[in-house]
């Protein structure tokens, strides 16, 4: 297993790369991308049981699907470093023909992406169809799911969450990312969604909340503890709060950065802030 700095020097370097390739089209989304770089760096290097020999019927394996697909740019990297394709091809993002597209696709091949996303609400339909495979093909092993705070303002989430529980899928978790923050403005001030720990519950899930979500121990004990809850006929939910921008100070505490990439100056001073760990691609 990684030591703590292990995964921190990891992280470090996902942010150099998400920054890197958003700057160098000037197009994309690095707000909520900074965001879960731990929370992904966590999943793939220490916590997901998984092989680089990608298929895509992920059998004997956990599988992990991006419901918020904007943030692409935190899922390549890891996946990149995680062995799953060459760290070069980062530099091909968003362009015409690249695998790497704006948001996840599947008919580019491009290893580690399983659907389509980013039209949002859509991944946790997805996600409970998998878990409930994995149970038909007597398959033990997990399917995590990531979904954006307000992206839960999109109704079929509630649809496939009240299917959950009724169907007791008790072999996924999905994970929230609560950064408060959507493409408007606060999530409070776009459409109020109150207390989504007292929402999951209400419709039959376990919730548990890590509310340092930016913080790699944290994480992994959240993670940990989310495991030990699966297999009890109820789905189980992480409410991760973390911070939009996290590790770049002029990112951090706006929805500013949601999706607009930093000009010239802008990158040397956020890149300076995360000295390269891994090596640059």
């Amino acid at each position: 297993m990684p030591t703590t700095q292990q995964l921190q020097d990891f992280t470090q370097q996902v942010r150099r790369d998400i920054l890197r390739m958003v700057h160098a089209v000037n197009s994309g989304h690095p707000g909520g991308s900074l965001g879960c770089a731990e929370f992904f760096t966590c999943l793939y290097q220490e916590v997901m049981e998984y092989s680089t020999d990608f298929n895509m019927d992920g059998i004997n394996e956990d599988v992990f699907f991006l419901s918020n697909g904007h943030i692409s740019p935190v899922f390549y990297s890891v996946l990149a470093h995680s062995g799953f394709f060459p760290v070069s091809e980062l530099a091909t993002f968003r362009h015409i023909d690249s695998r790497l597209q704006g948001h996840p696709t599947t008919h580019e091949g491009l290893p580690g992406i399983r659907i389509a996303s980013g039209s949002l609400g859509q991944g946790l339909s997805v996600a409970l169809g998998t878990a409930q495979a994995k149970k038909l093909n007597n398959d033990s092993k997990l399917v995590y799911s990531l979904h954006g705070d307000g992206e839960l303002q999109e109704g079929q989430n509630w649809e496939a969450i009240m299917y959950a529980a009724a169907k007791k899928v008790d072999n996924i978790i999905a994970t929230i990312d609560v950064n408060g923050k959507q493409i408007d403005g606060a999530t409070d001030e776009v459409l109020p969604m109150g207390s989504l720990k007292a929402k999951f519950e209400a419709f039959g899930w376990e919730v548990l909340e890590v509310k340092e979500g930016n913080d790699i121990e944290a994480i992994l004990s959240g993670l940990k503890t989310a495991k030990s809850m699966t297999g009890k006929q109820k789905p189980v939910c992480i409410l991760l709060y973390t911070e939009m921008g996290n590790g770049v100070d002029f990112m951090m505490h706006t929805h500013a950065w949601h999706g607009k990439a930093p000009n010239d100056a802008q990158l040397e001073s956020a890149l300076a802030q995360n000295p390269a760990t891994l090596g640059d691609y």
